[in-house]
């Protein structure tokens, strides 16, 4: 089979070398700036170039007329979107040339959270009190009932990226006003305070056949816009809170008709003990969490989803691999060095560390969630004493 792998960020790698190694062609289409990466050159047959990484309508329509001439001479079975923001893009071209997978409607389900908002409460999931900004009849009895803050979202963005907080009705409309024309683009919804969670999962004939769950120590809004230090630890499998987030995963999956994919989904537990679901996507975790989920299970979910994905496409049975049930934790900060000494960090729970410039990194994995924590607390205070640095919130997600 020959697949059709997009990424405009560096990722996918362990997806990308398990596709090859499953026999198939592997083409990867990434933006041109991303080019001298260190892409796993000996497992991708043919690069192709974008120019950017926009979804605008006429560059889809642009990236559509080059996969036209590329189909002309090398035949395409499937598209892989391994980015959030290059979901658009495989749906888009899924439609075009009648590929299977996830179509354009589908695909709303898992990159425009009003979409999101909108079908979780059709099918009875717990969201937050939300409004488009289309009507201003609509949204004036929205800001005058709710409770505030709110926040205001971008629609189409990923993580913390882009968020307002706004604290009254007056705040409210003062921002939406900024937003001229593009105020379609955008949601509100209250503002949940909370401890935010995460289930990674891997979906199989339209049901979660792997789930793991986990919780942000620090969340990515509270790094993005605080300058924290990002951290998540792994929930025990058979807590309560576990058990509630693994149900509430599968509603999402069946309501949004998740058929095959990784999926990351994050919920809030509010103060007053309920669940509340936040957004989900239609592929692995950012921000390494697919190292720390491997850490806690032994399932690697970038090579697993490419296994999955070969299997669908070749008619071929599919099975997770047998999981452990360890606990595991991950911390990660922006660093003041560019290339930081992390040797100072002995203790053999430590499983991985981070290379990348001007970051530091570390997971470690333990059979006691006591430990895992003690941990994360200890190399969080060791970092920002020692290594940490903060950077303005993205106007534009970085990923």
């Amino acid at each position: 089979m020959t697949f059709l792998c997009i990424s405009c960020y560096f990722k996918g790698v362990p997806f990308l070398r398990a596709c090859k190694a499953a026999g198939n062609t592997v083409y990867l289409l990434t933006v041109k700036k991303l080019e001298h990466d260190p892409w796993p050159r000996e497992a991708i047959d043919e690069f192709f170039f974008l120019e950017s990484d926009s979804n605008a309508p006429s560059d889809l329509a642009n990236i559509a007329k080059g996969v036209a001439w590329m189909m002309q001479s090398r035949p395409i079975d499937r598209v892989v979107a391994l980015d959030d923001f290059d979901v658009e893009k495989a749906a888009y071209l899924r439609e075009e040339f009648r590929l299977p997978g996830m179509g354009q409607t589908t695909s709303r389900y898992f990159r425009d959270k009003l979409a999101m908002r909108i079908r979780a409460r059709d099918h009875g999931v717990p969201v937050p009190a939300f409004s488009s900004l289309f009507n201003d009849v609509a949204l004036t009895e929205f800001a005058n009932r709710i409770e505030y803050p709110c926040l205001i979202k971008p629609r189409g963005e990923a993580s913390a990226t882009g968020i307002t907080k706004v604290h009254s009705a007056q705040e409210l409309w003062d921002t939406v006003h900024q937003l001229g024309e593009r105020r379609k683009e955008y949601l509100v919804e209250q503002f949940r305070p909370g401890d935010v969670y995460h289930v990674d999962a891997i979906s199989v004939d339209g049901e979660v056949a792997f789930c793991q769950v986990s919780r942000y120590l620090s969340t990515p809004f509270e790094v993005a816009h605080g300058g924290g230090i990002f951290r998540s630890v792994s929930v025990p499998y058979h807590d309560e809170e576990a058990v509630i987030l693994r149900r509430l995963t599968e509603d999402v999956m069946h309501a949004f008709g998740m058929q095959f994919s990784a999926s990351h989904t994050e919920f809030i537990k509010t103060r007053e003990g309920n669940f509340v679901f936040l957004e989900t996507a239609s592929r692995v975790g950012g921000a390494h969490l697919a190292e720390m989920v491997e850490a806690a299970t032994g399932v690697g979910l970038w090579t697993e989803w490419a296994k999955l994905e070969t299997a669908m496409a070749t008619g071929q049975p599919y099975t997770v691999p047998e999981r452990r049930y360890d606990q595991a934790g991950i911390v990660v900060s922006l660093c003041r060095y560019e290339f930081p000494d992390t040797t100072s960090f002995t203790d053999p729970e430590i499983v991985w560390r981070m290379d990348k410039k001007h970051h530091i990194g570390l997971i470690v994995a333990s059979e006691s969630p006591h430990r895992i924590r003690q941990l994360l607390d200890e190399y969080a205070t060791r970092i920002a004493q020692d290594f940490h640095a903060a950077a303005p919130a993205p106007k534009k997600s970085t990923h």
